[in-house]
Parts: C-alpha cells; structure tokens; sequence
C-alpha cells in the first residue's frame, strides 16, 4: 500500500486508505458510506497481538462518534517480527465527509506489557462535499 495516511509506534506501523464508496451511498438521504482498508505491520523484533481497538468518527458537523471493541474484523491478529495483518471495514455518516482517528489497543505477549498504537487521523472524502478545500 503506497499511498494512505501512515504512522508507526513502538515498531508497530499502521497504514490506512479510505474509499468513498458510491454504490452504497445516498446522498440525497443524506447516507454516505466509506471502507477503509488497514494494514498493521510489525517492524520489531518481538510478536504483538491486537486486543482491541478505539475509534473515533467525526462528522462534517463535528459530531464524534466513539467505537470500541475487541479485536479487528473478529480477530486478535498475533503478529510475530516482519508479519503484517490487513483487514477492511466501513463506516456510514449522514455528512459528505468526516474523519477518524484511533487506536490499537496491543500487548506483547511474552512479557504481558500493553501499549497503544496510534492510528493516524484520515479524512472521509466525497464528490458531494462543497467548499472543501484540499
């Protein structure tokens, strides 16, 4: 993935691109849906599991919305050094655009320490939004 919004903490990079995606989209409801694809790779020398993750969702009017669970797409990926876990998801708004911003909740198995990986904001973008600039 070459392009996308890309940070990397604690050896772990997260890499994100988001997708408008108009078939599903009904702009004139005001319903606008986006996917975004993730990939979390391991750039350390020990393996890290994801437990869970935190999102934050903020609409075109600055109304955030908070999402939290375990796990991504179902799983808790366990990634040894150089492995890398990619997964799509989505996200409706009832905006033309947004943004989301979050967090991998992580532990490295062998000592039982937790730590967060920031995952960078990214902005949901569409044809319909109107004096935009970018």
């Amino acid at each position: 993935m070459a392009e996308g919004y890309s940070k990397v903490t604690r050896n772990v990079r997260v890499t994100v691109r988001s997708f408008y995606l108009e078939d599903q989209s009904q702009p004139d409801e005001g319903h606008y849906v986006w996917a975004y694809r993730v990939k979390i790779e391991n750039e350390g020398r020990e393996p890290v599991q994801l437990l869970r993750r935190t999102w934050q969702i903020t609409d075109a009017r600055g109304r955030t919305q908070h999402v939290n669970g375990a796990g991504v797409v179902g799983e808790q990926p366990l990634l040894e050094p150089g492995e890398s876990f990619e997964y799509t998801s989505g996200t409706p708004l009832d905006t033309p655009s947004g943004f989301m911003v979050g967090a991998y909740h992580m532990v490295v198995p062998s000592s039982g320490e937790n730590f967060d990986v920031a995952i960078p904001a990214f902005s949901l973008d569409s044809p319909h939004q109107s004096g935009r600039v970018h």
